[in-house]
């Protein structure tokens, strides 16, 4: 029996394309699950603690739109006053909520930035590479690949969480 491929999911359409094609398509895919997770919470439960970590539903968006901004126009497409955030103590600050986030506007501001991040990202040839404060060098291929990775990895967190709230599992 054949099993069908549902074609809507990017990197099955893109299973024959460029390399860009295919690395786009699978950061596309999972921020697009990341997002799934929270359809249909209220901020409450997005922003209940499930884990003995203060990682949240809610937090998890929060820090992925930090970590857009930090490696994509900041790091590659500075404006002025731009500053990649290297520290422990940002890195905790963006799982912080505060008291007047909500779900609709973290996803408001995570769609946002993957918006910018996808516009600097095709402006720039995979082999271009730029100066990182911690790491030396890095190109946007190399980018790319580690924002699938984080991506990946935190939409994963995200599954399990959505789970414990209410059963809701899988990635679609």
């Amino acid at each position: 029996m054949e099993q069908t491929i549902d074609p809507t999911l990017g990197p099955v359409l893109a299973r024959t394309g460029d390399e860009r094609a295919v690395l786009t398509s699978f950061l596309d895919f999972h921020r697009a699950v990341l997002l799934r997770k929270l359809r249909g919470l209220s901020d409450a439960d997005a922003r209940r603690r499930l884990v003995p970590s203060a990682t949240t539903l809610a937090g998890l968006v929060k820090h992925l739109t930090l970590v857009e901004r930090n490696w994509f126009p900041t790091l590659l497409a500075p404006e002025p006053g731009d500053v990649y955030l290297t520290s422990e103590e940002d890195a905790v600050a963006s799982f912080t909520l505060g008291d007047q986030e909500t779900v609709a506007g973290l996803v408001e501001a995570y769609e946002r930035a993957c918006a910018r991040s996808r516009a600097v990202a095709a402006s720039i040839d995979l082999d271009h590479v730029v100066p990182h404060p911690q790491l030396g060098e890095v190109s946007l291929r190399w980018i790319l690949v580690h924002m699938i990775e984080e991506t990946a990895r935190h939409a994963g967190h995200a599954d399990i969480l959505r789970e414990l709230t209410d059963g809701e599992a899988g990635a679609l």
